[in-house]
């Protein structure tokens, strides 16, 4: 694929974060929807973990018109052993988040936070990282709140922190809303406990 072997060129071989999001944001405003998918689904057979990157992110690109991107982030690249992809992920699900709108992603917030994958979950609350400062949760902070204290019960420490790490951004902005959240806590459980001193670590 010419667009693979250039890619293969301008991403250097030692991690590139930036370069991997300008070139996927690039391609996706001279592409469509459709082409986007296409070649997301090919570059995601590379050996090159920064090309996959680049795949990973059309696809949140394209998923408002092409729902089966979704699903292949949500059921294929959950399953990526490299924790570097699955921030790509969380990075993906934010942008069809923003794409389609906060409000309209509420149902898919729901479902991916319902997963059996901890990856799947734990893309919820890292993309969306910090909650408060996106469109809609930025005057819905209850709401963003009510979701993210809901999760932790989570049965994998590596979500619970993300979901304690996320409630603590919020805090530096409403601080009293999320104090009265971990008030009404039980914090007996050594889990909630943990969620809790990271949640409450700025109030």
């Amino acid at each position: 694929m010419e667009y693979g072997r250039y890619l293969s060129e301008v991403i250097p071989s030692k991690d590139s974060l930036k370069l991997v999001q300008e070139e996927a944001k690039k391609y996706q405003e001279a592409h469509t929807a459709e082409e986007c998918l296409t070649t997301a689904l090919t570059l995601y057979q590379s050996d090159n973990f920064q090309i996959q990157e680049v795949g990973v992110l059309l696809c949140g690109y394209s998923g408002k018109e092409r729902p089966e991107a979704i699903g292949f982030l949500k059921n294929t690249v959950s399953k990526h052993e490299s924790w570097k992809v699955q921030e790509i992920l969380a990075m993906a699900f934010d942008i069809h988040c923003r794409t389609i709108g906060y409000e309209n992603a509420l149902p898919l917030i729901h479902e991916w936070f319902a997963c059996s994958d901890a990856n799947v979950r734990r893309s919820v609350s890292e993309g969306l990282r910090i909650w408060t400062n996106r469109p809609y949760f930025k005057s819905h902070a209850e709401e963003a709140i009510r979701l993210l204290a809901a999760q932790r019960y989570d049965p994998s420490e590596y979500c619970r922190k993300s979901i304690g790490n996320a409630l603590r951004d919020i805090s530096k902005k409403f601080p009293q809303l999320i104090r009265s959240e971990l008030e009404s806590w039980d914090i007996s459980s050594r889990e909630i406990r943990q969620v809790s001193l990271l949640a409450g670590r700025f109030v």
